[in-house]
């Protein structure tokens, strides 16, 4: 009996094993936290393109791939550009017990804050931690280190504004990528033009921008004039 069950369980995991390699390892969809989110938006980069849309984000399906991982890539290169959603000043980051600051994965850009405490200071992101270049030091032994960040944030935190010009800019790549059409890149750049244009809209609406400076606070507010030296030394 013991050798029937054995010839039966071996029968059962070369089911599994024999043509992936690996035990239960099946080729299926990749779902994220925002996949119901997500997934409308797919469907108009795909209908966009002359696709069908689909009812799950199945990545075994190459269309949905290609759409699902330009959507993706966009969002953090237009997060990545700052917005008013997503920029934040004058944030307080506490150092760890080695008195280094390390930076959190969802950081898509980090400078320090202009300021007193900051004057001697020169930050740039390396392994995974902020660090001095002008002090050639990754320590920074203040209590508290202000900086300016841009936050990279999950598709259902976007603005819709946002959302519509994410979607109609990786719909232009996913043309440009699957079909390669040339009237229907250029119709769906003017949508993405139209998309953007509203964007930018909605977001120097929300950031209450002046000429005289942002007003990240009434005791911290400045305007900060052209310097040439900066562009200089670049």
């Amino acid at each position: 009996m013991w050798v029937l069950l054995l010839l039966l369980l071996s029968d059962f995991l070369s089911i599994y094993t024999g043509t992936f390699g690996s035990l239960f390892f099946i080729h299926m969809a990749f779902p994220t936290t925002n996949a119901t989110q997500e997934l409308p938006a797919v469907n108009e980069i795909l209908a966009s393109v002359g696709q069908a849309p689909v009812t799950t984000l199945d990545q075994t399906n190459p269309d949905v791939a290609i759409a699902y991982n330009t959507l993706q890539q966009v969002t953090r290169e237009v997060q990545a550009e700052g917005w008013s959603f997503n920029s934040e000043f004058h944030y307080e980051m506490i150092p760890d017990t080695n008195d280094e600051i390390l930076i959190p994965n969802n950081v898509l850009q980090i400078d320090l804050t202009e300021n007193s405490a900051n004057m001697e200071k020169d930050a740039v992101v390396r392994d995974g931690k902020l660090y001095d270049r002008h002090n050639h030091t990754y320590k920074f032994t203040e209590a508290t280190v202000e900086v300016d960040v841009i936050w990279q944030f999950d598709w259902v935190d976007i603005p819709k504004p946002i959302q519509h010009f994410i979607t109609a800019r990786a719909a232009a790549m996913v043309s440009s990528r699957i079909i390669g059409d040339p009237s229907q890149y250029q119709i769906l750049q003017q949508q993405e033009a139209y998309t953007r244009a509203l964007a930018m809209e909605y977001d120097t609406r929300q950031a209450d921008l002046t000429f005289f400076g942002v007003p990240h606070g009434e005791a911290k507010s400045s305007y900060q004039a052209f310097q040439p030296f900066k562009a200089l030394y670049r």
